[in-house]
């Protein structure tokens, strides 16, 4: 069986000296603890996924992602614990003969299938029909990269509703990647908060257009409390430039909190410098939610 996340999961107010100067207060809402196997976001979006899973009697889980993807490695934690197989179409088919790295071991330890394809062919695996991986792989639940569907929307939106008293001077700051975290934190803020996604890849328009057709998946509606910062995705996903590696080490040392690189980094420094140009109103109350753990080795 899947252990349960530890739920709510921690609200953490920081001392912080930037959003200080600023008028800010600073908090972490620390979903990183929520579950060990499936930490952060991931179970937020997967839980509600593999509850229908196993109420429509699947038996494998076949997802997609990079070499290193966080969702890949939760699915497989998953599907193992409630007895399921599982499938991860990797992008990039040079990786099959390579040894493999620390997270797709992870994940064939899981019992995870790797099947390796190209980077053109994951595309179009990933965003089209699936009816030749159902053909190879038979009948099962299929995740999208990054586990953003309008079952994740909903699970993502039970987030706020763990932070007591929201409101008008409320801003929740998550990354982005597939969309699905921001679209549900914002479905699920009470009237004049509001959200604000920390592009963590190029995007811009195309990130906004995805949130939209997730919340009117999952709600039939569109949400106006919520906007993309597009100014710290480092050069693209899963880059990590110096300023942000420095950043993030000089944070862990005087909060004494883990920060992972490709998401969660990004947004603490988006956040720190939005409000040390004064573009957070003094007064603001920000809360971000700490989406995942830091890499246990180095990638």
């Amino acid at each position: 069986m899947l252990a349960p996340a530890v739920l709510p999961t921690p609200l953490q107010v920081l001392a912080d000296p930037v959003a200080a100067r600023a008028g800010v207060e600073l908090r972490l809402k620390r979903d990183d603890l929520a579950h060990p196997a499936v930490p952060g976001n991931k179970w937020r979006k997967l839980a509600p996924n593999l509850d229908g899973a196993v109420a429509d009697g699947h038996t494998r889980l076949l997802t997609f992602g990079g070499a290193y993807s966080t969702h890949v490695r939760a699915v497989a934690a998953a599907a193992q614990a409630l007895g399921l197989a599982s499938t991860g179409v990797i992008r990039g088919d040079e990786l099959a003969m390579a040894p493999r790295n620390w997270s797709l071991r992870a994940a064939e330890a899981a019992g995870m299938e790797l099947e390796f394809v190209s980077r053109a062919a994951y595309r179009a695996l990933a965003t089209g029909e699936h009816g030749e991986l159902l053909r190879r792989w038979g009948r099962c639940l299929v995740l999208p990269e990054g586990g953003s569907n309008a079952l994740a929307v909903r699970g993502a939106a039970e987030i706020p509703a763990e932070i007591p008293g929201l409101g008008e001077r409320d801003l929740l700051c998550c990354p982005v990647g597939t969309g699905g975290t921001l679209a549900g934190i914002a479905a699920g803020l009470p009237p004049g908060a509001r959200a604000l996604g920390v592009a963590v890849l190029r995007g811009e328009g195309y990130l906004e257009r995805e949130v939209t057709d997730l919340q009117l998946a999952a709600y039939g509606r569109e949400f106006d409390n919520w906007r993309i910062h597009h100014g710290h995705h480092g050069g693209g996903y899963g880059r990590v430039p110096a300023e942000v590696q420095t950043f993030a080490a000089e944070f862990e040392q005087r909060h004494g909190v883990p920060v992972e690189r490709r998401y969660v980094a990004k947004t603490l420094l988006a956040v720190h410098d939005l409000a040390a140009a004064g573009e957070l109103a003094p007064g603001t109350r920000v809360t971000v939610v700490v989406t995942g753990l830091p890499d246990p080795v180095a990638a």
